[in-house]
């Protein structure tokens, strides 16, 4: 099954970029020492953030249909890149609550590295680019 999502990114003579996909909007910026107002996420914050967004989401849809007592979840992310090498790592940190035993956490997090961000980013990413 082939899914497209398409987001539009605009900007002006700042660095703050408005991001729209549909009726939604959100703004990226930079930060301050990069010439930015940090009046949004940066880009990196806003790829770790699709991360935690589909784990968390993932997590709740999946313990609602086995009618498991997850009462909330919480995903930190965070990215760690070196200029000298092509190596990126998210590290990814799930903070489950509610009344779950062993084999529900296990199951957790088994099915938090099948969401579909996390499939994305730990599988092949081809990038096609053209220009007007």
């Amino acid at each position: 099954m082939e899914i497209n999502h398409s987001v539009q990114g605009r900007i002006g003579t700042s660095c703050q970029t408005t991001i729209t996909a549909g009726r939604n909007t959100i703004i990226s910026d930079e930060p301050i020492a990069l010439g930015g107002k940090e009046e949004g996420f940066n880009p990196f914050e806003l790829l770790a953030s699709s991360l935690a967004a589909c784990t968390c989401a993932t997590l709740r849809m999946y313990a609602d249909r086995k009618e498991w007592p997850l009462t909330g979840v919480e995903t930190e992310v965070t990215i760690t890149r070196s200029d000298s090498t092509t190596t990126t790592v998210f590290t990814r940190h799930i903070k489950v609550s509610g009344d779950l035993d062993e084999t529900q956490k296990s199951r957790i997090l088994a099915i938090a590295n099948a969401c579909p961000v996390h499939k994305i980013l730990s599988g092949t990413v081809e990038i096609q680019t053209d220009m007007d």
